[in-house]
């Protein structure tokens, strides 16, 4: 049996409630025989009759009252569908569905949330922070839309934007005489490491570049602490623990409250990070604009990022 269509329904619930079919032909600006034709292809393919027909006007059969309700309710679900389409098309009616590694909090995402909900009040903010890897797959898995990770990433269905920001390493100490100078492969394989991403070492970039300038220069490299997150590293570089290895964005409120001392690494080790979307999948324009604010915020950030051979106790 074909299902009625919305314009049929709508035309029986206009006719139910003006009584007759010019009436109704006339609200929707139709001839009368076109609409008085969709009702009766209704009543055919239902098997019903909807109205009895009088002189003077339309009275609904039983099973027309029976199906007004129905009809009604109809009309108004695809109505609230297409008002939904509207809203989501609106940045300031959407919702951001971003993700992010867990750290980004410490310097960006705290202003970025702040100065997006004070350009677009109404809008609901999800932001998850996770790590790289994680937010990647939820992209890739459509459980969110966009996300800001650190590259290299499994790109597999994902389309990765080019780096929209650089950190770097810094190697962090309460030892000044640790960082007189840019440390070296070398150097580092003789210290007490305090190194974080102890979930993800297989897959943090940073563990990566050191073990590949570890096995190319005949060096183990071996931490003496695997800690989770990079703050709590510091906190124990700070106490004396050891050494650590923290991107300077991250760290440099931490290291300026404890009078840590920090140097580079020699040569450099940057981290690149860079926008993913989903292959083919659709970003909300709220998203859009969450990007769009980041990405200048990020930009901002960069022109404070430490040069090469950088050495300095704390941070300014």
């Amino acid at each position: 049996m074909p299902l009625p269509t919305i314009r049929q329904l709508d035309y029986f619930v206009t006719a139910a409630r003006l009584g007759t079919f010019a009436a109704a032909s006339a609200e929707h600006r139709v001839a009368q025989p076109s609409l008085s034709e969709q009702i009766a292809v209704l009543e055919q393919n239902l098997g019903l009759r909807l109205f009895t027909r009088t002189p003077r006007k339309l009275v609904l059969t039983d099973a027309g009252r029976q199906l007004l309700p129905l009809a009604e309710r109809a009309i108004a679900d695809v109505n609230e569908i297409a008002d939904t389409g509207r809203r989501v098309k609106s940045i300031d009616e959407g919702t951001v569905s971003f993700g992010t590694f867990n750290s980004a909090h410490l310097y960006l995402l705290t202003d970025l949330i702040r100065e997006f909900h004070q350009l677009h009040p109404a809008v609901r903010i999800q932001v998850t922070g996770l790590n790289s890897a994680e937010v990647a797959d939820a992209v890739r898995s459509g459980a969110l839309e966009a996300g800001l990770v650190q590259l290299p990433v499994d790109d597999r269905e994902l389309v990765v934007s080019q780096s929209v920001f650089v950190d770097r390493v810094v190697y962090v100490s309460r030892n000044p005489a640790h960082t007189r100078t840019p440390v070296d492969i070398t150097t580092l394989a003789t210290r007490p490491l305090i190194l974080s991403e102890a979930r993800w070492s297989e897959d943090d970039p940073l563990r990566s570049s050191l073990l590949q300038r570890a096995q190319a220069a005949g060096l183990a490299l071996q931490p003496l602490i695997e800690v989770e997150f990079q703050t709590h590293a510091l906190e124990l570089a700070a106490q004396g623990v050891g050494d650590s290895l923290v991107s300077y964005h991250v760290g440099r409120s931490v290291i300026e409250e404890q009078g840590l001392h920090w140097t580079t690494l020699e040569p450099a080790v940057e981290e690149h990070y860079a926008f993913v979307s989903r292959r083919g999948g659709a970003i909300s324009p709220a998203t859009n604009a969450f990007m769009k604010l980041a990405h200048r915020l990020l930009a901002r950030l960069q022109s404070d990022a430490p040069p090469s051979g950088s050495t300095r106790s704390g941070m300014t």
